[in-house]
């Protein structure tokens, strides 16, 4: 069972990603931008670039291309940060908002598809098991 575990996760979270796409391929969408979209979302507005790229556990360069994308779709702006003149504070436009409505809509359909027959119970130890293994993984730095 423990040699399957890490293959198991793998395949559900490319089903997940995979089948999101494939619903938000619509609107013009890469996975790596949706992702970006909801860590900015989930962290705050008014993130800089930087706590982006720490919560994405990404490297800032890689962001900075993603962000040159949805910059240019008009989903975010970055503004200057009254601190720090070298930093820009990351937000969503009112067309982010927007599309952000549509993602969390769709995704939620997709979590609720995926989950089906799956009582909460279940979903409450799963969760438990992977903050533990997300813990035991930081221990390895």
């Amino acid at each position: 069972m423990k040699d399957q575990f890490p293959f198991a996760v793998a395949r559900v979270t490319r089903r997940w990603r995979k089948l999101l796409d494939e619903r938000l391929k619509d609107l013009g969408v890469t996975q790596a931008r949706w992702t970006t979209m909801v860590y900015l979302r989930e962290g705050g507005e008014g993130l800089t670039q930087r706590e982006l790229a720490g919560l994405m556990a990404i490297e800032n360069p890689t962001l900075v291309r993603l962000l040159d994308s949805l910059e240019q779709q008009g989903l975010i702006e970055r503004r200057a940060c009254p601190n720090d003149r070298r930093a820009r504070r990351l937000h969503l436009t009112d067309p982010g908002r927007d599309f952000m409505a549509v993602l969390t809509a769709r995704a939620d359909a997709l979590r609720d598809e995926m989950l089906d027959g799956v009582n909460l119970a279940d979903i409450e130890i799963a969760l438990k098991v992977f903050h533990k293994i997300m813990d035991n993984a930081e221990k390895q730095k």
